[in-house]
């Protein structure tokens, strides 16, 4: 069974440069490996990678041997639900893709904060007006 997005849908691809999800493959899916619900599609920010820093998840410094090339502002990364939120409490959320964020977010964030923080084009784009 395909796993699925928080809107419902079918899980859609979060990032490929660099290679994002608990299983590299572009995506993130949450399988029984992932113990940490690599769930959140999340756009990084300056801000949101000196908060994880600061808290002890340093998602910009390389780790060849862990295959992590290192975060900047603009990719595109599956993110711990539980950080997230953590980030989200401190008041730097990075941006979400909903269409990429699994649904197993949702057993740790409410679908409002991840709706709050956004930046999904919908098919139709000429409903944002």
């Amino acid at each position: 069974m395909p796993e699925r997005n928080v809107l419902g849908g079918e899980l859609e691809p979060c990032g490929t440069d660099p290679m994002t999800g608990f299983y590299r493959d572009g995506s993130c899916k949450c399988g029984p490996d992932d113990q940490g619900r690599h769930a959140v599609c999340a756009v990084m920010t300056d801000e949101f990678l000196a908060h994880q820093k600061a808290v002890g998840n340093d998602l910009s410094t390389p780790r060849p041997e862990w295959n992590f090339p290192g975060l900047n502002p603009g990719d595109r990364w599956c993110v711990v639900a539980v950080r997230w939120l953590q980030a989200y409490g401190d008041g730097v959320p990075a941006p979400v893709v909903l269409a990429s964020t699994n649904e197993r977010a949702l057993e740790v964030i409410p679908i409002q904060a991840l709706r709050e923080n956004s930046v999904d084009v919908p098919d139709d784009p000429g409903a944002l007006s």
